[in-house]
């Protein structure tokens, strides 16, 4: 007749809430660090490590380059970034670059604003890993020519792992298979 209410279990926080709370603490742009991390979560192996190179479009790429390029199109509306292209136009006609056939003139600026916006995009992209192995949820080191190496140069790149709470967005990834075909990795 007198039922007893239920209580509820005490809630927790999900693995990815505690993430973002934690990044909203340590990063100066919690979203840009946030959508850093998911797309290294989305090329990375299995034990979190992604680089130093991702296949894009056929062709292997450093990590750090297709992160920058990943993230590009966030800011494709940015006044900024329509300033820049006639500011690169107006460079170009005054140094006399500029081809007169307006194709391969559009394709020239085209070519010259992704490579600063790249560029750009570089030194974002390694404030916010800095934020992020400072937090303890990346750790940064170089493979390449030489050796392993904490440190750059001597035709090194970048290769990232996911660390602490930022490891939850390993479940979060697409199949291996395209995880793989990402990474340049055999199918067998």
């Amino acid at each position: 007749m007198f039922a007893t209410r239920i209580q509820p279990a005490p809630r927790q926080n999900s693995d990815l809430s505690l993430l973002l709370d934690e990044l909203s603490k340590v990063s100066t742009r919690p979203r840009y660090a946030f959508m850093l991390l998911t797309l290294i979560a989305d090329v990375a192996h299995a034990n979190g490590s992604a680089g130093p190179y991702v296949r894009s479009e056929c062709a292997l790429v450093p990590l750090r380059d297709w992160l920058s390029d990943a993230l590009t199109p966030i800011g494709a509306r940015d006044t900024k970034r329509k300033a820049l292209a006639v500011r690169v136009k107006a460079e170009l006609e005054s140094e006399g670059r500029l081809p007169t056939d307006p194709g391969e003139a559009l394709a020239m600026v085209e070519e010259e604003v992704r490579d600063r916006i790249r560029s750009s995009g570089k030194t974002n992209l390694s404030r916010a890993v800095t934020e992020l192995v400072k937090a303890g949820l990346l750790r940064r080191h170089y493979q390449g020519f030489a050796v392993d190496h904490l440190n750059r140069g001597a035709q090194r790149h970048a290769v990232y792992t996911l660390m602490g709470r930022a490891k939850c967005l390993l479940g979060r990834q697409a199949p291996k298979s395209a995880r793989a075909a990402r990474q340049g990795e055999l199918l067998l």
